[in-house]
């Protein structure tokens, strides 16, 4: 059973919580002072939080430029996989992309980690290109993916009309 998830800005004060999250799900997991400077030096960015049994169980950020939004992270609680949370923190990102006036949203994400491709294909994301040893950490390439229509996906325009799919 999904726990109730509250989602909310992320700010300094959530960092300790967020490495936890951060270590537990990257290999090569973002340094503290890189959470710092998306927050405090980073116009572009958007970062958020999710809360569940009093606790970050994930977060999710992007930077919205010039009508379009790139997702920089999205990690969850090993122990809260599988769960629907990291679809709904995308979900979130898309909700906030569209409010900044983006209505285009692109991600890498590793050749290996079906299980993300799988999540972002069914939020309409398709993929779009190949960065070769994009992570340096074990030289796997990654999946450029794109959804072209973000109010399509979160229903808010006629999805009949073939909207976010890229040709």
């Amino acid at each position: 059973m999904t726990e109730e998830m509250a989602t909310m800005p992320m700010t300094m004060a959530d960092l300790d919580e967020v490495m936890e999250v951060e270590q537990a799900s990257f290999p090569s997991p973002w340094s503290r002072q890189a959470f710092v400077r998306e927050l405090t030096d980073n116009l572009y960015a958007h970062y958020i939080t999710a809360r569940a049994g009093g606790r970050v169980i994930g977060y999710a950020g992007m930077w919205l430029v010039m009508g379009e939004a790139h997702v920089t992270n999205i990690a969850v609680r090993p122990e809260y996989r599988g769960r629907g949370y990291g679809e709904r923190l995308l979900r979130r990102l898309m909700e906030l992309a569209l409010a900044g006036e983006a209505n285009r949203m692109t991600l890498e994400v590793r050749k290996g980690n079906l299980a993300a491709q799988q999540l972002y294909a069914k939020l309409d994301f398709t993929p779009q290109g190949l960065r070769k040893r994009y992570y340096t950490d074990t030289n796997e390439d990654a999946i450029i993916m794109w959804n072209d229509d973000i109010a399509a996906t979160m229903g808010m325009k006629d999805a009949g009309t073939g909207a976010g799919r890229r040709s």
